[in-house]
């Protein structure tokens, strides 16, 4: 059983293109067979190098390992030109000369009569006399694959069920190479190449979005023009924004690079995109790793129905995958982000460092909240209004002043500093809760924060703890 994903390097991986991805990796796992990668590059003005690093960077960080190198499909192009003479000479294709002007005219009549648009056919069965006239106007031709309209075009979609198309359906007969001399095959277009490929590299199954449908129809066609074996189809839902839509850039973040950056972990952003149309089985849950579903998945529980992206749910994954993570494993993930602003993470001592992710981690969605939960232990924070609103209450001063007077140099142990709260409490003759709001207003600069005793302590071996206290003073 082998499987593809044949993106096209002329934007970064998108969402869409990554959930794809999953289901074909998921499958292939599955069934013990192949997880193939195809970059389609024949558009040769939007394709960009860094587009298809980009593709290849963002499906290894989502732990998609294909199986072999890469198939580029410019590298082919002798073998699509081949196909397409096949077609010529069996007699399926034929050259179209037609100009430009001539089908923008015969699309303004159909719109105007109000009939769908598609091609009428007209250079079909031109007879030779007619060829060399256009041959001697020194017409181009493309090259038209002849779509009976009787055609009854079906398939069985491993998600749709049974599927049943009419040539007439198709919008006339498809150009498969682009306008060139009539002595020569132009460029070769994507449903002629898409067949030619998946035949040559043996897929057995084509997983793609439900937006391919028409063009599964088309490619039916040229599988069995060709001789070629046609690969079983499944057809996915597409993934819809909040209202329902198609989601697209004007939604926002749609590019896995994008999501990186604004701090999803590799693993939940794969398990979120798995749930994009797959249902898992009862009992299994909504958090689990691509090898989990890979034992799990089937085609008998992705849904029709497009998906709606939900950022809750995503949010609330990644912050399972934060929270599940020890200390370590989420330092190696904040290091770079904490080196990024600046900050002088490599003077600090490693089991301080250690300290401050196992603080912060309880308290993460995205890794990016890393980087402001952060600043107030690189950074001496200002004090905001709550804060200052605080230090001026009833007992605070007195409170703070009897801390500091009892506050040693160097760090400090959990139990010690409780000591020195009760002893600072009493002398100061305020309540404990007095204190210990006053002491983070003091530490961090407002009124929320993580664990204060934790803080202190982090903030205490550098004389920082006393440094601010001072100021709040």
């Amino acid at each position: 059983m082998r499987v593809r994903l044949a993106p096209s390097p002329t934007g970064t991986l998108h969402i869409g293109t990554a959930r794809t991805a999953v289901f074909n990796w998921l499958f292939a796992r599955r069934q013990g067979g192949q997880f193939l990668l195809r970059i389609e590059d024949t558009d040769k003005e939007r394709s960009k190098p860094e587009y298809t690093a980009n593709i290849l960077e963002g499906l290894q960080w989502l732990g998609l390992n294909w199986d072999g190198e890469p198939v580029v499909q410019s590298e082919r192009i002798a073998e699509h030109r081949a196909a397409i003479q096949q077609l010529l000479d069996s007699g399926h294709a034929y050259r179209c000369y037609a100009s430009e002007a001539e089908l923008t005219e015969m699309r303004e009549r159909q719109a105007a009569e109000n009939r769908a648009p598609r091609y009428d056919n007209r250079h079909r069965d031109l007879s030779s006399e007619q060829v060399q006239a256009y041959i001697a106007e020194g017409r181009e031709a493309t090259i038209r694959f002849r779509i009976d309209d009787a055609a009854a075009i079906t398939w069985s979609d491993l998600v749709r069920g049974e599927m049943r198309w009419a040539g007439a359906d198709l919008g006339g007969d498809m150009v498969i190479a682009r306008r060139a001399p009539a002595d020569q095959i132009g460029d070769p277009l994507y449903n002629l190449v898409v067949v030619v490929d998946d035949a040559a590299m043996a897929i057995t199954h084509v997983i793609r979005g439900e937006d391919h449908i028409a063009n599964t129809a088309k490619q039916l066609l040229l599988y069995e023009a060709l001789g070629a074996p046609a690969p079983v189809f499944a057809h996915t839902p597409l993934i819809l924004n909040k209202e329902g839509k198609k989601l697209s850039k004007r939604d926002g973040v749609t590019s896995v690079s994008d999501f990186r950056s604004q701090g999803y972990t590799a693993e939940a952003l794969a398990n979120y995109m798995t749930l994009l149309g797959w249902s898992p089985p009862e009992g299994m849950g909504e958090r689990f790793t691509l090898e989990q579903a890979a034992a799990a998945f089937d085609f008998d529980r992705v849904n029709k129905a497009g998906a709606r992206f939900d950022w809750d749910k995503l949010n609330w994954l990644n912050s399972q995958v934060l929270h599940e993570q020890g200390p370590e494993q989420l330092l190696a993930e904040l290091l770079p982000l904490w080196s990024a602003q600046g900050w002088a993470v490599e003077r600090a001592e490693p089991s301080w460092l250690q300290e401050l992710s196992a603080l912060l981690g309880p308290s993460l969605v995205t890794l990016q909240d890393g980087i402001a939960q952060a600043q107030p232990f690189f950074e001496r924070p200002e004090l905001n209004a709550a804060a200052v609103t605080q230090l001026e209450s009833e007992g605070a001063r007195p409170a703070l002043q009897a801390l500091l007077e009892r506050l040693p140099e160097g760090a400090l142990t959990a139990d010690a500093a409780q000591a020195l709260l009760g002893e600072a409490v009493v002398a100061a003759g305020v309540k404990k809760g007095v204190l210990m709001k006053t002491l983070r207003a003091a530490l961090l600069g407002s009124l929320q924060g993580p664990d204060l005793l934790t803080t202190w302590l982090l903030l205490q071996p550098s004389g920082e703890a006393r440094s601010r206290i001072e100021r709040s003073l």
